[in-house]
Order: structure tokens, then sequence, then C-alpha cells
């Protein structure tokens, strides 16, 4: 009989299989196979009277966890156990990090195993790596599953203690969490300090010089003895110069008539050069969070579309011959070691691409990461030798393009520093007799490019970046003269020169590479977790995007106000960084996990109380949060943004009618100054834009915004009860009703039309816009319109020739959804793999079986590859059962539906990594067997 081999997904199992034959069974478990209940019907039984059952944790007690089988797992864990009764042995091979080793933990606990148990770990997969970590098994780490399993307990009683506060005092749907309020918090501080931001003018002067075919520039650095004002040298919040700033301010005016001045004051005279040598180094290679981080910035990829395709090189892929193999090591890593191996593979590629003068001997890095975690290797190609090159026909675009920053940065890593020499040139002018102005020229020389031969942070072509990384400056000695275009005597010659204006600019939004550098700093949460918390954020609702910009919405406002105010600890950069290192103690063994559970929760720690005594404390004095605008100068009233039930408004004193608008959703929290709002104020009492007269009724014809977005308005309303509501019609997409014509309004407003009566039925029959698109409609019967259609101007005899045509679809499926992408042909069935939008999201399907994306997942950013793994996945589980959620929290707590297969337990056995004994440590329910 074969032994058993338990990986995460099936992707890596078929890989997993190849290299160890026959003699292995290689199975996935799906990920995650036991966790604590999401939905009340889901809360075990026997906790169901409890008060803490919604939480499936006994904070009354030992914090004991209470763990329910996925619905969605039972399939899996039922064909496990099948194949665990003929196997000799069994072989947990789940991921190496903390998540990986609990998963191996709850599998031991489900399949209850009376076979030998061993657990492997690899950080790459191939054959190599796959059979060294056969013979090298090893038990699996009681401490790392209880700081994984404390780090979910701690969540859980983080988020379902203060998302209740939330739902109750801002927004229902909400969510606190332990690290994702964190970001939210410096992504608000941020916005805060843009709001508060006050702009400065400031000018400079720069000079275009030419000495022979050279051309460089020289800008004013000092004048009259003191240094030219720059950016840095104002205060934010004033908008002033820093206190004792002893620089000197340019204005426009002023830079405009010292610039004429210097111009001249003609033959200038070099002053000054210097020539200092310097070195650059090579980054080390990867972690998760500087490839997230490279990634965005290069590739302009999300944290999550970079896990998503780095699991897929780490998983195998395709090289040509029908067989998968891995081409990366383990993506979640905050290790910047390298191999042994991959040093001197690394040794070998450089010497043979670039020569043997780019590797002058083997790197070393020290990893530099807050409380790095397990030592594993850093991110790096399999197999060096491996160019992108050479997998270019095996790999689609996006994979190609993280795979080639991963070798290009592996390999710079190894590489001879890059040797630069550095020119400072100073001008010196007299634009007054005795009145001394200093210009300086600054430029790069590459000596030697070394490592940026390979690889330049934030560029994707390094020879063309190496031209970039150059300022050239010419051959200019000390007394050499400065003339005019017409002076054939000096050394250089001005071509112009010119003020220049700039204001200051507020500190830069978080992008998601930003947002993930500042997390590891502070070291908040785990480099493996950014992606999702990054993900989580945003479809809370407490994020959007501009420009790759990270903006809070007025909604995180809210939330972090009544954090801060309330629960300033629990969002506290420091205080969370030192929960992280409190798990990294009970990681490590040397902290125990009930009394770091207690302190926090329960009985506090030092001056500061238990969370659950904060909430009891606080809830009754929190008030409905407000984020302040600012005083209207008019009428000297306050004016706050609030969030509504149907999203944020502005508010003028107590408000009324006249003093509450809503706040356009496009309007970030930073842009809602004091003028925006009396602007949005104005325009409410305006009232709707008149676009124009009806020309057969006269009505006069309105453009709004409403609750539910632009539209047209035939006539006004009525403020008599029962009256008849005015004919209106929604914009369409890409029109405002600031934009909106007549003739434009007049169309929308003629909708539905009736184009006469069907010569077979007499019934009318009308053309109209409806939720999928311009359709006709005889009786019952709805028709779309085809693209060559047009619904203002289509026919009695079009409608009735559509009509005569076969149906192409039935009616329940007249509204199918057109495709929002088309992925390409399935390898296997040959069928279209499309991306199409749903009832309940967005999904791929490929005729046969759907799959709904990951909240995460953009559509329009699904590559063929994650669509066929998606597809995989939901095949492989089968039909789903599962029943509609109704929300954990709620449903827990007023009593749910029968629970689904589930397992409570208590700390991790002794003997874990053993096959149990007969009366093992920890109970579970008969359930969750």
């Amino acid at each position: 009989m074969p032994a058993l081999v338990i990986v995460e997904s099936p992707a890596k199992a078929k890989t997993i299989s190849r290299f160890l034959g026959p003699k292995y069974r290689v199975e996935a478990s799906f990920g995650h196979v036991r966790d604590l209940p999401e939905r009340g019907e889901d809360v075990p039984e026997e906790i169901k009277s409890k008060h803490w059952s919604r939480m499936a944790v006994d904070i009354d007690g030992d914090f004991t966890p209470y763990y329910v089988v996925s619905r969605d797992k039972a399939k899996h864990i039922a064909e496990l156990k099948k194949h665990l009764k003929n196997s000799t042995e069994l072989l947990l091979a789940t991921d190496e990090d903390r998540e990986g080793e609990s998963i191996s933990w709850h599998l031991l606990q489900i399949l209850q195993p009376k076979v030998p148990v061993h657990r492997i770990v690899f950080h790459e997969i191939t054959e190599e790596a796959i059979k060294e970590a056969v013979r090298s098994p090893r038990e699996v780490d009681e401490n790392l599953v209880k700081a994984q399993e404390s780090r979910r307990i701690l969540d859980r009683l983080y988020g379902y203690s203060l998302s209740p506060v939330l739902w109750k005092k801002i927004q229902g749907g909400l969510s606190a969490g332990r690290v994702q309020s964190v970001a939210v918090r410096l992504l608000v501080e941020r916005e805060e300090e843009r709001r508060a931001f006050v702009k400065s003018a400031y000018s400079s002067i720069e000079a275009s010089l030419t000495s022979g075919p050279a051309r460089f520039k020289a800008q004013l650095a000092r004048h009259a003895g003191q240094r030219l004002a720059e950016g840095r040298d104002f205060d934010s919040a004033t908008g002033k110069l820093k206190k004792d700033s002893k620089v000197f301010l340019l204005d426009a005016a002023g830079a405009v008539n010292l610039a004429q001045s210097l111009g001249a004051a003609l033959p200038w005279r070099v002053s000054s050069v210097e020539e200092k040598p310097a070195t650059r180094r090579p980054s080390a290679p990867f972690t998760t969070s500087t490839l997230q981080q490279e990634a965005n910035r290069k590739l302009k990829f999300t944290a999550q579309r970079t896990m998503s395709i780095a699991q897929r090189l780490y998983e195998g892929v395709d090289l040509g011959h029908g067989e998968r193999e891995g081409v990366i090591t383990y993506m979640r890593t905050d290790s910047t070691t390298l191999s042994e191996k991959a040093l001197g593979q690394a040794g070998r590629v450089i010497q043979e691409l670039y020569g043997a003068e780019y590797h002058e001997g083997e790197r070393r890095y020290k990893t530099k990461t807050r409380n790095a975690q397990e030592a594993h290797e850093a991110i790096r190609p399999t197999d060096l030798r491996r160019t992108p090159k050479e997998l270019e026909p095996f790999l689609d675009g996006p994979e190609l393009r993280l795979y080639e920053l991963i070798w290009k940065r592996t390999i710079a890593s190894q590489m001879a520093d890059a040797k630069l020499l550095r020119t400072a040139i100073e001008i010196t002018a007299e634009p007054r007799p005795g009145q001394q102005s200093i210009l300086q020229a600054n430029g790069t020389a590459i000596l030697f490019p070394g490592f940026l031969r390979a690889y330049v942070e934030g560029s994707d072509d390094p020879s063309e970046a190496l031209g970039d990384q150059e300022t050239l400056l010419p051959k200019l000695s000390v007394g050499d003269l400065i003339g005019s275009t017409t002076d054939a005597k000096a050394a250089a010659r001005l071509e112009k020169i010119e003020a220049r204006n700039h204001e200051t600019q507020p500190p830069a939004r978080y992008t998601e590479a930003s947002l993930v550098k500042k997390l590891e700093e502070e070291g908040i949460g785990r480099p493996s977790t950014y992606a999702s918390i990054i993900g989580t954020i945003q479809d809370r609702g407490y994020v959007t995007r501009l420009s790759g910009a990270l903006v809070p919405t007025f909604t995180a406002m809210a939330v972090v106000n009544l954090l801060r105010e309330h629960f300033n600890e629990y969002v506290d950069l420091k205080f969370t960084a030192r929960m992280e290192e409190d798990l990294d103690l009970i990681a490590e063994g040397s902290r125990e996990s009930l009394a770091f559970l207690k302190a926090f929760f329960r009985d506090g720690d030092g001056d500061r109380e238990g969370l659950l005594k904060r909430i009891a404390d606080s809830e009754k004095r929190i008030n409905f949060p407000t984020i302040p605008i600012g005083i209207d100068p008019a009428s000297d009233l306050p004016m706050v943004a609030r969030i509504g039930r149907y999203g944020p408004y502005l508010q003028r004193g107590e408000g009324g009618s006249d003093n509450i608008v809503t706040i356009p959703p496009e309007t970030a929290p930073a842009d809602l100054t004091v003028e925006r709002a009396l602007e949005l104020l104005a325009l409410k009492s305006q009232g709707p834009r008149v676009v124009g007269t009806h020309p057969d009724t006269g009505e006069p014809v309105f453009a709004a915004k409403g609750r539910f977005g632009a539209y047209v308005q035939l006539g006004e309303a009525s403020t008599e009860k029962g009256a008849e509501k005015p004919r209106r019609a929604s914009l369409p997409a890409g029109v405002s009703e600031d934009a909106v014509t007549l003739e434009q309004a007049l169309q929308l407003l003629a909708l539905p039309r009736t184009l006469g009566a069907h010569p077979d039925s007499g019934a009318e029959v009308v053309a109209g816009l409806g939720r999928y698109g311009p359709y006709v409609r005889h009786g019952e019967e709805f028709r779309s319109l085809e693209e060559s259609d047009d619904v203002y101007t289509v026919d009695l005899a079009r409608a009735v020739e559509i009509f005569a045509s076969p149906k192409k679809f039935m009616r329940r499926q007249a509204a199918a959804p057109a495709a929002m992408a088309e992925l390409g042909k399935h390898p296997a069935s040959g069928a279209a793999v499309k991306v199409l939008s749903g009832r309940f999201g967005p999904y791929v399907t490929d005729g046969t079986t759907n799959a709904t994306l990951p909240k995460s997942t953009k559509p329009e950013a699904l590559t063929l590859e994650e669509a066929l793994r998606l597809l995989e996945e939901k095949a492989a589980k089968g039909p789903s059962t599962k029943a509609p959620a109704r929300g954990a929290g709620r449903a827990a707590g007023k009593g749910a539906a029968k629970a689904a297969p589930k397992a409570a337990a208590k700390a991790p056995p002794k003997s874990a990594g053993k096959a149990p004994a007969k009366k093992p440590a920890r109970k579970t329910t008969k359930s969750g067997s």
C-alpha cells in the first residue's frame, strides 16, 4: 500500500505526485479544512446556549476554540479518510509557514490516523527538494501551531467584539480587525495630513548651458550667502517658512528680476569642481513584502495579484513536456537568505552572461525585517539557469513578467557593486557688484555598471535605465568662464536662464507598495497577510483607488475617529506590533498562549484594561462620530460629514433640508474643503439644473443627481398627497447632470416608446431601456435589440421582425450577461473560457463549470491560467450544498439552524506530529471526526 501525502492544492499535488512515483499517493486538502464558524447555523449545537456562541471561543474559561469543518470540505475529508485506510504512512506536506503547520495539525485532529505520521516541508517544488524533504521528516511543531491558533483566536476576539460597536454607532456591515484597522488608520491619518496641509509658493532659477556638444543644467543654489528656499523648508500646517530657517525665499516676481540680472551679468566663472567616487550595492533577494512592493511599482500588480501569480509559479507550470514543475521557491517568507546551491548557480550564470568581472564572490544578506518569522529561503527561481527568455514559451504575460522580476533581482543580488563618479560644479555670478549668486550643476557617471546591468529598481529595462542613472557633465576647470552664445572663448555658454514657480505638495497618499512597506517597518501583521488585508479594506468600503493611490472613504474616517477616541491603544501601531512580538514568543515556546489571550481580552496588562471591560465602560459614552470639515465663515456654523443610511452627507449646524447635502461619491475626504462644502450646499439650494423646455408640453426639463445617480425629469414634482410623480429617466454611464443636453434628455424621457400594434395579436409593441440594455416588448415577451438597432429610432416593422426570429434564450435567460472578458480556450475541452457578471458577482465559466471570482480579483486582471485553476478547484469540490449566509454574529445570537459537521477543540496535544493516542488530549464533537 502507498503512503498518503497531503498537500494544500490540487496543482501542487499533481506536480509532487510525479516526483514521488507510485509508492506515494498525493492528495490535496484544498487549503484550510477547519476553522471557527463564520455563520450562525454552523455554530456547534453544544455551545449555542452560551452568550459567547457567536465567537465560538470560550471567553469565560480557557479560550477554547470551537472549530467546524467547512461545508465545502466535507467531501474532501471523506476522500482523505478513505485513502488513509489504504495507506501505510501519512506525510503532512502543507506549506512551511505557521498557517501550513496549523493545517497539518487540523488534519491530524480530523483524520485521527492509526499509521505513522510525519511532517515534511520544502521551499521549492522540484524533484530534488521533494525527495530531500521525504528523507528528512519531522513532527508537527506544537509551538508554531499554538502561535497560529492564538493569532486566529486573537483576531476573532478583536473583530467580533469591536465590529458590533461600529454597527451600532456608524453603519451595519462594517468590521474592525486587529491589523486591518491599523492599516486603515494609517491611510486616514495621511488623508488628514493632506487636508490640514497649507500650500506655499516659492520660485527657483534654472540655467541651460552648453559646452561643445554637451548640454547640461545648473540651478541657483545660494544667493547673497543664503541657501535658496525649497519645499522642505516650509511648515506644512501654516504654509510659512519654518522657524529659524535661514534661507532666501524667492517669489515669482523676484525670480524673474533675478534671472534677468544673472543673464546680464556674464561672464560667470567656474568656482569649484568636485569629483567623488561612489559605490552602489545591489538590493537583497525578494521577501514577500519587497516582492509585493516592487511588483506594484514596476508591474502595477496589486498585492493580491502578485501573490496569486507567484502561487502558480511556485506550485508548478507546464514546461513543454506535459509535466508541471515549480519555477520559484516558496513565496511567503521574510528571509533574504539564498541556499548554497543558489549561490553557486548564480555565480556561474553571472560569469556566463555578463563576464567574470561582474561576480566578485558570494553575497550573503541578513534579514532586516522586524520580528522576521521562520527562517525560510528568499524568493528566487528554483533553477537560475532558466532565464526569462527560455521560459517565455511556457508562461503567460503576467507570469513571465513576475518571473523575470524575481530572476533579475536574484541575479543582481549576487553581482558586483556599481562604481560611480559623482561630480558637482559650482558657478559664481555677480548680478550686482559685491553680491554673489552660486549656481550648481550635479552629474553622475557610471564607471562600472555592476549589478545595474541586470536590475534597476523602478525600471523594467536595465539597459535603458543605465542611461537614466547617468547625468554627464562636460570637463570644466576652476576659473573657466561661462559666456554668452556668441562668446567663442568661453568654456561653456548660457543658452537660456528662466524662473520656475513651484508649490509645496501635500504628503503623498499611500500606494499598495508604500502601505506594505510601512506595515512591515512598524512590525504590523505579517507580509504573507498584507495582500488579504488590502483586499479586505477595499471590500469593506474603507478604501477606493485613485491613480494607483489608496484613498480612505468617509466611512473609514468615521471608523478611525471612533476607534481613536475610545479604543486608541487597540489601533496603536506600537501596541499592535507588541502583539506580533508576543505571537513570535509563543512560536518560540517562551510565551504562554492562554496568559497572552487572558491579558488581551479579560484581565488587562499593567495599566491597560482588557478589551471586554473597555467596551463595557466606553459603549454608553460613544456618540455617532462626525468628520469635521470647518466653519462656515458667513454663518459661523460648523460643517461636518456624517455617515447616513445611504452614504456620507454634509451637514451645516443642526441640519435641516437646506443644510444637508449628499457628498458626491467621487469626493476624497481631503478634497472636501470649506469652499467645496459651501459650493455643494449652494448647488442644492439652487435646485436641479434646468436643461430646457419640452417642445410639445412646455414643461421644464431638469437634470439632477439623486441617491441612485444622475437623472433627468420632466416637469416639477407636486407636494400634494397622491399627486402623480413626474417622469424621470436615469442618465447613462459617462453622462453627467451638468453636461446632458436637451436633445439627450428628451430622447431618454421619450422611453419607453410605443411603436404601434402588433399586426398579428393587436397588442402594443414598446421599445425601451432596461437593466440589461435596449429591448422591445410585445405583451409579456421581451427581446433584446441587436447592436445595429437604435432604441430611439427602431420602428414597428423592425420590432415585428425581431419577434418573428427564433428566440436565442429562454425568458429567464434573456438577461444573460455579455462576457466581461474572454480569456481563451480550455486546453482540455476547447470550450471558450469567459468571465461573466452574475447575480452574486463576477464568475468564470467554461460552459460546464462556474467558479465565483474571489472578491479581491478584478475581472479585467484575471488570466486564463488563474481561471483554469478556479474551475479545476470548483469542479473538484462538486456541487455546492451551502445554505444562504445570514451573518455569523447575529444568527448565532438568535439561534440558528442545525449545525454543519463540526469539531471543538482546546489546545494542541503534546503528541502532535505522532499518531494520536486512544484518548486524545483534544475533544472533538461526534460530527467533527
